[in-house]
C-alpha cells in the first residue's frame, strides 16, 4: 500500500467511528426524550466533547492529505466528500445533545395522547433510518443506498407537516398544554433537520462514487 492509501484507510476508519457515534447520540436522544432518563441525558452531553474531539482530527487529517499527498479522481472527491460529511455529523451530533440538555429542563412525563398524535416516535423512526443507510452507503460503498434516503426524507418532511397541523389543534384543545406541545413539535423539528442533514451527506456519497453533484438538482 502506498503512503495515501493507508492515510484513506485510516482516514475512512475514523469516519466510520464518528458515523458509529453519531448514530448512537441520536438513539440515546430519543430514549431520553421518550422516558425522561436525564441520566441518559448527560451522557449525551458527555460524549459529545469525543465527537467534538474526532471531528477535529478529521479536519486536521483532510487538511494534510490534500497539502502533502495530492489525491486525485476518487481519492479526492473521497478526501472532499469526508469534510463535508464531517461536518454534517458533527451538526446531527450536536442536535443529538440539544434533546439531551431539553430532557433537563422536563419535570413530567409527556402528554401520551399528544405524542401518539403528533408522530414524534415515527419520525425518530425515519431519521434514524436515514442515518442508519448513509453510513451503510459509506461503509459499503454503495451509492444506490445513498439514493434511496431522498425518498424517506420526503416521507419526514411530510411528518413535520402532519405534525405542525396536529400540534395546532391539540392546543386548541388543551390550553394549559400549550408549553408542552410546543417542546414536542420543536423535536420534531430538530429530527426534519436531522433528516435534511442525512440528505446531505447522501449526496456527498453519490457525488465522491459517482462524479455526481446532486446539490440544489431537484429530486
Amino acid at each position: 500500500m502506498t503512503h495515501l492509501d493507508v492515510e484513506i484507510q485510516q482516514l475512512r476508519d475514523s469516519m466510520k467511528e464518528m458515523m458509529a457515534l453519531t448514530l448512537s447520540q441520536i438513539s440515546k436522544a430519543r430514549k431520553t426524550f421518550l422516558t425522561l432518563d436525564k441520566d441518559l441525558g448527560r451522557e449525551i452531553v458527555f460524549y459529545e466533547r469525543r465527537i467534538n474531539s474526532i471531528e477535529l482530527k478529521i479536519d486536521r487529517d483532510c487538511e494534510n492529505i490534500l497539502a502533502l499527498l495530492n489525491p486525485v479522481a476518487i481519492d479526492l472527491r473521497f478526501v472532499l466528500a469526508c469534510m463535508k460529511i464531517n461536518t454534517s455529523l458533527e451538526r446531527i451530533a450536536d442536535t443529538a445533545e440539544g434533546l439531551g440538555n431539553y430532557v433537563s429542563e422536563i419535570k413530567t412525563p409527556f402528554d401520551a395522547e399528544l405524542i401518539a398524535k403528533i408522530g414524534l416516535v415515527e419520525m425518530f423512526d425515519v431519521a434514524e433510518s436515514m442515518l442508519a443507510d448513509v453510513f451503510k452507503a459509506f461503509e459499503m460503498e454503495d451509492s444506490s443506498i445513498a439514493h434511496g434516503v431522498f425518498k424517506k426524507d420526503e416521507k419526514l418532511n411530510e411528518l413535520n407537516i402532519k405534525a405542525a397541523l396536529v400540534t395546532e389543534e391539540f392546543i386548541k384543545a388543551h390550553l394549559d398544554k400549550t408549553y408542552e406541545s410546543l417542546f414536542v413539535l420543536s423535536a420534531i423539528r430538530k429530527m426534519e433537520r436531522v433528516g435534511d442533514i442525512a440528505k446531505n451527506i447522501a449526496e456527498e456519497i453519490i457525488f465522491y462514487i459517482e462524479a455526481k453533484v446532486l446539490k440544489h438538482k431537484k429530486d
